[in-house]
């Protein structure tokens, strides 16, 4: 008689990704959050690069 595999249980799931991921951190309280403050975007190379293409492959 062949076995028929029963699915696993909504408790035996929640088991399994426990120990496959573990537990989530706590949460960020929101006194401990902070604003994001906007800054100039950054630039690709220094503006006194001698060649742009030597820069590029060295940096």
């Amino acid at each position: 008689m062949p076995m028929v595999e029963q699915p696993f249980t909504d408790d035996e799931y929640a088991f399994l990704r426990h120990i496959r991921f573990g537990e989530l951190p706590p949460p960020v309280r929101p006194e401990d959050q902070v604003a994001l403050t906007e800054t100039d975007p950054g630039r690709d190379r220094p503006e006194n690069a001698e060649d742009p293409v030597r820069w590029n492959v060295q940096g």
